[in-house]
């Protein structure tokens, strides 16, 4: 069995879940390539391959709109290297023709060498993450003899950087997950470079709790979207 067919009613719930936030609220759901897939080529490139489905990159001189990022686990992962991008890109000429007004993160999946003290702590929390998935995937995705300290994996400390451009961020964060550490580190990365970012901390949520509606921390998820937007659409609309 492999570690797709595992994950086929949770990959279900994902998309029931992508469904109730258009339903509720947001008016288009776009899902570009996953950041690990096993028939990708290693490498990561999918920051560059999201960056141009999701047309942040240079193209027909049209109106600028207006979007968020958004994204769960490996897909957290990918918003914060596209934003990363476009904010990099953003002086560049001809303008980048879409306004990035701000990156939603929930639970992204960052690393690094060292194993934290959550890793640790929280190793059997849930299912869905675990040690040795998370190396499964690393190694899946990392170029050979690439190590977890990768800046694509690793994105927090003071050698890091993020681009003067980098969007308003909200992370999400589990009290139960086993990445919660990374997370706290990476607020704490944002916050030193003086960036604007918002903590959404659900003490009693494991790793992937949001695609259960039946848990009251998911429905309070999508309302915290909906404030994060409301705030920052309104703020970028006056620029």
């Amino acid at each position: 069995m492999t570690l797709v067919d595992d994950f086929s009613e949770y990959v279900a719930a994902l998309d029931d879940y992508n469904g109730r936030l258009a339903d509720d609220y947001f008016d288009h759901i776009h899902s570009p390539t996953g950041l690990i897939a096993r028939s990708s080529p290693k490498g990561p490139s999918a920051p560059d391959t999201s960056l141009s489905s999701t047309s942040l990159d240079h193209g027909p001189q049209v109106a600028p709109q207006t979007h968020f990022l958004a994204g769960d686990s490996s897909g957290g992962n990918m918003v914060h290297n596209v934003a990363q991008r476009w904010a990099s890109m953003s002086a560049a000429s001809p303008p980048i023709r879409l306004r990035l007004a701000g990156a939603i993160m929930i639970q992204p999946f960052f690393g690094g060498e060292e194993q934290t003290e959550a890793e640790m702590v929280f190793e059997k929390a849930s299912r869905i993450i675990t040690i040795v998935r998370a190396d499964h995937y690393w190694r899946e995705f990392l170029p050979e003899g690439a190590t977890r300290d990768h800046p694509v994996v690793r994105v927090c400390g003071d050698g890091v950087e993020l681009a003067e451009a980098f969007p308003p961020a909200m992370v999400v964060v589990g009290g139960f997950d086993l990445l919660k550490d990374w997370h706290a580190r990476y607020v704490e990365t944002l916050r030193r470079k003086g960036k604007v970012v918002r903590v959404v901390e659900c003490r009693d949520a494991f790793h992937g709790f949001y695609a259960f509606p039946e848990l009251a921390d998911s429905g309070k998820l999508i309302e915290d979207m909906k404030l994060f937007v409301d705030e920052h659409r309104s703020k970028h609309s006056l620029l």
